[in-house]
Formats: C-alpha cells, sequence, structure tokens
C-alpha cells in the first residue's frame, strides 16, 4: 500500500486530523481554480467549502490509477462549471501584486524594475482573463499551478491532445492579443 493510498485508507477510517491534512495540502489547487473560474469571494469561499465536502463524501469512490490532486481538482472545477450553470468562465487574478514599501530594502532602480513587471505581469493576467474558457483555464493550471498536460486532462475531462491544442491557442491568442492592445513586434515562447 502506498503512503497515499494510505493517507486515503485513514481518512475513510474516520481520521479528522489526516483529513485536516488532506484539505491543507490541496486547498491552494482548490482556490486557484476557483479564483479562475468565479468572480464573487462569496461564492468561491462557500464553493471551495463544498468541494472539500464532496471529497469527503466521496473520497471511497477515488480512483487510485489517477493523482489525488486530479481528482480534487476535478471536482473543483467541475464544481465551479456546476455553479456558473455553463462552461464559460473568466480567469479572476489570485496574486495580489501589494507589496509593502515598508519592506523593500532594495535601490530605486530594482524597485522601478520591481513595478514595471508587477504592471506587466496584471496587463498579462488581465488580458488572459478575456480568453475564452476552457483556454483561460488550461493556461492558468499550466503557468500557474505547473500541472503537467495530463493532469489538466484529468481535470477537465478533455483529452491529452485537446489540452496542449488549447494551451497553443490560448498562447496564441494572448500573444495577438497583447501585440495589438501595446503594440509589441514580435512575441516569442
Amino acid at each position: 500500500m502506498t503512503d497515499e493510498h494510505k493517507f486515503i485508507q485513514d481518512i475513510l477510517d474516520g481520521d479528522k486530523k489526516a483529513f485536516s491534512e488532506l484539505i491543507e495540502r490541496y486547498k491552494r489547487l482548490v482556490s486557484h481554480i476557483m479564483n479562475k473560474m468565479v468572480k464573487s469571494s462569496d461564492e468561491r469561499q462557500d464553493l471551495c467549502q463544498d468541494v472539500f465536502i464532496k471529497v469527503y463524501q466521496n473520497l471511497g469512490e477515488f480512483n487510485r490509477q489517477c493523482k489525488l490532486s486530479s481528482w480534487i481538482g476535478r471536482i473543483a472545477y467541475n464544481t465551479a462549471l456546476n455553479h456558473l450553470g455553463k462552461k464559460q468562465a473568466e480567469l479572476w487574478d489570485d496574486i495580489s501584486p501589494e507589496r509593502s514599501m515598508d519592506n523593500l530594502a532594495i535601490s530605486s532602480r530594482l524597485l522601478d524594475d520591481e513595478i514595471a513587471l508587477e504592471d506587466m505581469a496584471a496587463r498579462i493576467r488581465e488580458e488572459i482573463s478575456k480568453l475564452p474558457s476552457p483556454y483561460n483555464v488550461i493556461i492558468a493550471l499550466y503557468h500557474l499551478d505547473e500541472m503537467t498536460y495530463k493532469e489538466i486532462a484529468e481535470i477537465t475531462g478533455l483529452p491529452d491532445g485537446t489540452v496542449k491544442s488549447y494551451l497553443f491557442r490560448a498562447r496564441q491568442q494572448l500573444r495577438e492579443k497583447l501585440a495589438s492592445k501595446y503594440q509589441l513586434e514580435d512575441w516569442r515562447e
């Protein structure tokens, strides 16, 4: 029995500490998916709780051939889609660019560079949010959550090849939007 299987069995046997650990391990993943798909902060919090309730209720049915993270991600993705009532979702900024100026002990040049990078990142996130679903979700899962094609396929229910194709198209659309909006001559991967 692998460590993950033992961990799951402990939860199924009623170990509340193990379930709390499961929440700690996967709350970032669930939050990222919800933050990208659901606009309202209150709704996101409720949906995140719903996801972990569903995980707890259905853990006995978990197919141990896939990764637990992929299975939980799929529950989060489907919960958000069901909440939205459609397959169109927006990517919302879940990374705060705010930083305390008192804690920055760097030269003004480095500060200017950091501000410029944060501004550029905010503009990119804004353009990503305008991409149609599932492009916005796929590009976020791949680049922000650093998931593999296979993990994204398991979460979204799309074939690996489709995930690769959608990611390519998402990058292409993003590149075109940024190039036209900000008059950039050449964007390369």
